[in-house]
């Protein structure tokens, strides 16, 4: 396939090797779905055969995670056929997909907080019943945990509310693969390791080859387009709710499959040397974690953007909340000399409002200058929307729809505006890009550097590695202490591991 055409779509090694559908696991032929007048899928053709692990590409709202909802059973096509292990399904349902070895991972995590994690596994095996389900429960996710992700931390008696996201996301993961009476063929992963640091998506993604070379089936939906080219063994590209590539994973290299989402062109990285920027900057944020003691500490300038990096749990997010809380009231060890805003990762538990309009979440952090006399200007929230709508690209057709109208990449954009249309001159970032897709998170990467040369100071926790180019210097955290301070021109993904692991200087 020529790299300048996007259109054609031609059979990958696995289906070659399949020779007929008759070696599929699940195949959708035709498939098309609307919500009123907005068109999601449009005659969608799609397939996973045995023993493969395809990679599925495309922006927020190319409708990937609808096409995802409709092999799990949780949506019903309007038009087109479902056939799974080589039958026509007329009332295909979650029940069903379950009963056929289908499962699913959804980018919002779907575990019941307020219960242990043994028991949140039970919901997913109704044969753990009787006498000692919650010890059989117990010893199953624990030994699935042990086995995906060693040296985990977990407990199976843990009340998941109290869990950090990304052990959250691991148990999410763990559940999935746990297998009582009930087949397992087929596993999707949408957004596996947006709550995981690099080292723990590693794990992941070994243990999902391993599944594979066993015989089994994934289906890896990531925004981070290194792990589905490292890991996936055909691509499947998706745009406007049509399929326009799918070939062999070799076939693709990164700059091809940004070209073919339709997406901006990469761009190029930010040079190393700051010499653009002022001599004389004022001091923004002084900052030293808890228990740190060598004196090391974070120090940012106006202009600056400095990266926290290492294993995620290891204080990067205690500390961007220490400074969110010092800038309201003194702590010790740390000095802020500006307003700040928080653009928070978990969006669903930390970010958004959810029973406020996008517009109302945008002004929430501006209300001083959106006051009319005692109350809120319309007019003025309005407007603050419509302009941030315009230029950081919110998908809607109206910002006084509800916040959850939104795709989970379009709600990220609206915590975005709510800090960067406010007065804050210090903006902490908490691993925000997580389940971004690719042109948003270049987009956002031109914003943070574009109001950083304006003078605004960013923080910015990142469990993406490559993120961090974009960082004047960057942090690396172990036990909740900086252990390695480096620049640009000194980042690697190996130092970082390395600090992470040690305290490499």
């Amino acid at each position: 396939m020529a790299a300048g055409n996007t259109n054609v779509i031609r059979p990958s090694g696995a289906e070659k090797r399949s020779g007929a559908a008759n070696g599929d696991i699940v195949r959708l032929d035709g498939a098309e779905k609307h919500f009123g007048a907005v068109r999601a899928l449009a005659g969608v053709d799609f397939h996973v055969v045995s023993g493969e692990c395809v990679g599925l590409v495309g922006h927020n709202g190319a409708g990937k995670s609808t096409l995802m909802h409709m092999v799990a059973g949780t949506l019903t096509p309007d038009s087109g056929a479902i056939r799974v292990h080589g039958g026509i399904e007329e009332s295909y349902s979650v029940s069903r997909a379950r009963q056929l070895g289908i499962r699913c991972v959804f980018q919002e995590l779907s575990l019941c907080p307020n219960l242990s994690v043994a028991e949140n596994t039970r919901i997913n095996h109704a044969s753990l019943s009787g006498f000692g389900w919650r010890r059989k429960a117990a010893e199953l996710i624990a030994a699935k945990l042990d086995e995906i992700f060693p040296d985990h931390g977990i407990s199976a008696w843990d009340i998941v509310g109290d869990l950090s996201i990304g052990r959250r996301q691991m148990v999410e993961v763990a559940r999935a693969f746990t297998v009582t009476q009930d087949r397992l063929d087929l596993v999707i992963l949408d957004e596996p390791t947006s709550s995981l640091d690099a080292h723990t998506s590693g794990q992941l993604l070994a243990f999902v080859r391993r599944f594979v070379a066993g015989g089994k089936s994934c289906i890896l939906i990531s925004h981070v387009l290194g792990e589905v080219l490292r890991n996936a063994d055909r691509i499947v590209v998706m745009r406007d709710g049509k399929m326009v590539a799918s070939d062999a994973a070799g076939a693709f290299d990164r700059d091809r499959l940004v070209t073919v989402m339709g997406g901006a062109e990469a761009r190029q990285k930010v040079a190393a040397a700051a010499a653009a920027k002022p001599e004389a900057r004022p001091l923004r944020v002084r900052a030293r974690p808890a228990g740190q003691t060598d004196g090391k500490e974070l120090v940012a300038c106006a202009g600056e953007i400095i990266g926290l990096a290492g294993l995620a749990g290891h204080g990067q997010t205690d500390l961007l909340l220490r400074i969110f809380d010092a800038a309201a009231r003194a702590k010790a060890g740390i000095e802020v000399t500006a307003p700040v805003a928080l653009v928070a990762g978990d969006r669903q538990s930390d970010g958004i409002f959810p029973q406020w309009s996008i517009a109302e979440n945008i002004g929430i952090r501006s209300l001083a200058r959106l006051r009319n006399g005692l109350l809120i200007s319309p007019q003025r929230e309005a407007e603050l929307a419509a302009f941030w709508q315009k230029k950081i690209g919110i998908r809607t057709p109206d910002m006084n729809n509800n916040i959850f109208s939104l795709s989970g990449g379009n709600q990220q954009k609206a915590l975005f505006a709510r800090a960067l249309g406010s007065d804050a001159q210090i903006v902490l970032m908490d691993d925000p890009m997580r389940g971004v897709d690719i042109g948003t998170k270049l987009e956002v990467y031109d914003l943070v550097r574009e109001e950083a040369a304006k003078g605004r100071t960013f923080l910015w926790y990142t469990t993406e590695t490559e993120e961090l180019d974009n960082c004047d210097h960057i942090h690396v955290f172990k036990n909740g202490r900086i252990v390695a301070n480096l620049t640009r021109d000194e980042l690697t993904e190996e130092k970082i591991i390395q600090s992470s692991f040690g305290d490499a200087a």
